[in-house]
């Protein structure tokens, strides 16, 4: 990157949410957002007709433009691409996007793009009222299939960057800047080799997040204005780690970062020597690191990092992502790809985690205060058996196939786990008497998610296989905080000792009961919590794949005894300001 040269214009920076680690410095390049674009003016009655047949074209052609890219997708490409692109395709199909507008067109006698978006506008609000967090973030699909729409009726190139053969050489030089990234959009960014992309919205479960990591490059979401405050091809760095974007950095920002790239890439050159290195302490402790896991295709990431197994498949990326509930056989054929896939290695699979499903039941989805206490998880299952039964079916048909295991989120109380028991035995029962094979014995875990289940811990490590902590969750239940609220994310503490007795409290109940605890939320793949979490008597940490490494780094590093002699001094503090100092102070050593 020698040829990239600091400006002269003002330096700023702007903060947003972090979802792919790195450091990327180039040229933005800025994605075109047509709904800013969008203006409303009045047609005579003589050209109503004219401006309801422009719009049909223009439907008509994101629809072959969509089924182009989906026709070039190559084989190995993630199996949520396509599913994204068939959502999209779906949703033009949809009357409320292919007829509706017409309808508003001929009614007010406005242009065809001010009625699309009044049309997206009053979709979104019905999003808006859906309590689950990873169906409300579903408004972003309708917003970029719009937004397709919108660039075709101002005449906006729709493709990819066009880019020049001399930039096409330099395309790592090249970060994107947007509002918004539609899946559809990144597929074919995936043809090119940009160093990074940051965009205004989004969130860590959104797609772009979700495709950011796939792409594996620096990325930021959420950053609000950063399309309006960057200028097209000015100098940017964007650090992925800690959610920075530096535009216009000076010579002596920008030579500290190169060095920090050149840094952050002999690391990542050095860690994957200890790939195949046993995560055992120097003084003997094993240590299990599993890999976290949204859709089959991950499994060739989680091979990569060196896992020696699964400890959460997110299985709500199976569901969220139709406009029907995926029927048994396409579950079933989705277990069993990723438990084949391990060869024989523990596969850790979660139930649903999703809130009402509009779909599934348009009159169920109301107005909610607080979405995260609403109608999601096990929650939602038990009040849906027959969705619960099917997904049941098909983990144990899997089950045949591979060392699956089934994982229930969101248990608060005892008679929550009695009657999921109870409906397993009945999945167990249905295919016994239609002799499908399955694993009569398979384990049966519970996450550790909300403070009353973690308070009455040992009863569930009683009556279940095997615990998993949600610390994600635990910690916004914990502090009363939204960590989607930017206004108090600043909150969102994992060290809060309050927290830190809750999973110490998690921990002991399943050692007093001989059963395994794990932590599969983001406490496990932060490297600076790893010590900690090993002297609290942690043996089993699952994460992305792309924390695996740094975090055997640590436990290669560490002694079990001065662990658990550092993590009981830590777990004696009531006062935060004081156990953060500490657990640093404690991974020096």
């Amino acid at each position: 990157m020698s040829n990239i040269e600091p400006s002269h214009q003002s330096s700023f920076s702007i903060h947003g949410i972090g979802v792919s680690s790195g450091i990327a410095i180039g040229q933005a390049h800025l994605v075109s957002n047509a709904l800013l674009e969008v203006v409303h003016y009045q047609l005579p009655p003589h050209l109503i007709n004219e401006e309801v047949t422009r719009f049909d074209n223009a439907i008509l052609t994101v629809k072959k433009d969509l089924e182009v890219i989906r026709s070039s997708l190559s084989k190995n490409a993630p199996a949520e691409l396509a599913a994204f692109i068939s959502t999209h395709l779906s949703m033009l199909a949809d009357k409320s996007l292919s007829e509706v507008p017409k309808e508003i067109i001929r009614k007010e006698h406005c242009n065809a793009e001010w009625a699309i978006k009044q049309q997206m506008d009053d979709i979104v609000d019905q999003f808006e009222a859906i309590e689950d967090e990873y169906l409300r973030e579903r408004k972003h699909d309708v917003v970029q299939v719009v937004e397709r729409v919108i660039k075709v009726l101002l005449g906006h190139p729709r493709q990819a960057p066009n880019l020049t053969k001399e930039k096409q050489q330099q395309e790592n030089a090249i970060i994107l800047v947007a509002h918004d990234i539609s899946p559809a959009d990144a597929i074919q960014f995936k043809q090119h080799h940009f160093a990074a992309f940051i965009t205004d919205v989004g969130g860590v479960t959104s797609h772009t997040a979700i495709l950011a990591r796939s792409l594996n490059i620096p990325s930021i979401v959420a950053l609000q204005r950063a399309r309006d405050l960057i200028n097209d091809g000015e100098l940017i760095i964007v650090d992925g780690s800690l959610g920075v974007v530096i535009v216009n950095p000076s010579k002596e920002i920008l030579a500290e970062y190169k060095l920090r790239q050149d840094q952050w890439s002999l690391e990542q050159q050095k860690l994957k020597r200890i790939k195949s290195t046993k995560a055992v302490t120097m003084d003997g402790t094993t240590i299990d690191l599993y890999a976290n896991i949204e859709v089959p295709e991950d499994v060739e990431a989680v091979k990569a990092s060196g896992a020696t197994g699964i400890g959460l498949y997110r299985t709500e990326f199976l569901f969220m992502n139709k406009r029907e509930m995926p029927d048994e056989e396409e579950q079933f054929q989705a277990y069993k790809q990723v438990a084949e896939a391990m060869h024989g290695l523990p596969v850790t699979i979660r139930t649903l985690d999703l809130g009402a499903d509009k779909q599934m039941n348009p009159d169920s989805v109301s107005d909610c205060a607080n979405p995260a206490l609403g109608l999601r998880a096990v929650r939602l299952c038990l009040s849906e058996p027959q969705i619960f039964h099917t997904q049941l079916r098909a983990l144990l048909r899997a089950s045949h196939y591979g060392n699956i295991k089934i994982l229930i989120p969101m248990l608060s109380t005892l008679s929550e786990l009695r009657q999921t028991k109870l409906l397993l035995e009945r999945a167990k029962i249905s295919l016994s008497k239609q002799n499908v094979p399955f694993n009569e014995s398979i384990a049966l875990g519970g996450m550790i998610e909300v403070p009353a289940a973690a308070i009455n811990a040992e009863a569930f490590a009683k009556e279940l296989d095997f615990l998993s902590i949600g610390t994600n969750d635990l910690i916004q239940y914990t502090l009363a905080i939204d960590r989607t609220d930017d206004a108090v994310a600043h909150l969102y503490n994992p060290l809060h000792p309050s927290v830190l007795k809750l999973i110490s409290m998690t921990i002991k109940a399943g050692a007093k009961l001989g059963k395994s605890v794990a932590v599969c939320g983001e406490m496990a793949g932060d490297a600076k919590l790893t010590k900690l979490l090993i002297g609290m008597g942690l043996r089993q940490l699952s994460m992305h794949p792309s924390n695996l490494l740094s975090v055997k780094q640590q436990i290669l590093h560490s002694q079990t005894a001065k662990l658990i002699s550092n993590a009981r001094k830590v777990l004696n503090h009531t006062d935060l300001e004081k156990i953060e100092p500490l657990v640093a102070k404690f991974n020096l050593q």
